[in-house]
């Protein structure tokens, strides 16, 4: 083979190879972005084993979340430890706060109150049809991956539920992305407030990463409640056996 034809040749297989990875490319997004075929019923029982799943095997998990608050001309902030174990539930430990004494003791030790009261019977919050009617609105890719959008309107006007849109991971049927309100107005003096929830996975395991409320009051302005769950360090059943 002379120079010419090898360099034709060779020219020929790379242009063969961009055109496989190009296809290979074209076919991915065509997967990442293919309709979803499961029913509305078929995904929210998924949630439910997953999330089952997901309470076995998550044995304990540590994390130092950031609060704050910000209300017209006040703030403040707070750092919470919190600590999950499978037989003794949530524990918080304040590590730090500053700013405005009243948000610190109105809103954000609120919040942590409000969360252990939840997390105390799973079955309040569960997602599950027991507590929702849900509608499957179609499909969406949230960070790269398929998801389920589901629109879930409450049974009862009950504290610890929501109404509004919720993205199901395609995979592994986890909650990945909230935009919602409370199912009931906590107050009169509070017009609406929205919620922007985000999940992540964490070794494995769908965790929160951050909350963002926007509260509208009627007589005052907005006030704007922001968690950022920090980092995890999470125990796996498997890990504490295999210590045991």
């Amino acid at each position: 083979m002379s120079y010419s034809s090898g360099l034709a040749f060779a020219k020929r297989l790379v242009s063969a190879g961009v055109l496989m990875l190009a296809a290979a490319w074209g076919k991915a997004q065509e997967t990442a972005a293919a309709p979803i075929s499961l029913s509305v019923h078929e995904v929210v029982a998924q949630v439910q084993l997953r999330a089952q799943a997901q309470t076995l095997e998550l044995r304990r998990y540590r994390a130092v979340r950031h609060y704050q608050v910000d209300y017209r001309s006040l703030s403040a902030r707070m750092d919470a430890e919190v600590s999950y174990d499978a037989v003794e539930g949530k524990s918080f430990r304040i590590v730090s706060q500053s700013g405005s004494r009243l948000l610190c003791d109105k809103v954000l030790k609120r919040a942590l109150e409000s969360e252990i009261e939840a997390s105390r019977d799973r079955g309040l919050t569960a997602l599950s049809e027991a507590n929702y009617r849900f509608q499957l609105t179609g499909s969406e890719t949230v960070a790269g991956r398929p998801a389920y959008v589901l629109d879930a309107q409450p049974v009862t006007a009950s504290k610890f539920l929501f109404r509004g849109k919720v993205w199901i991971d395609a995979a592994d049927f986890a909650v990945v992305k909230m935009e919602t309100e409370p199912a009931r107005n906590p107050s009169f003096w509070i017009s609406r407030t929205l919620i922007h929830y985000s999940g992540a996975k964490v070794n494995g395991f769908w965790l929160p990463r951050e909350v963002r409320t926007e509260t509208k009051v009627r007589i005052g302005g907005t006030a704007v409640l922001s968690i950022d769950y920090g980092t995890y360090q999470v125990v796996p059943a498997t890990l504490e056996a295999a210590n045991f």
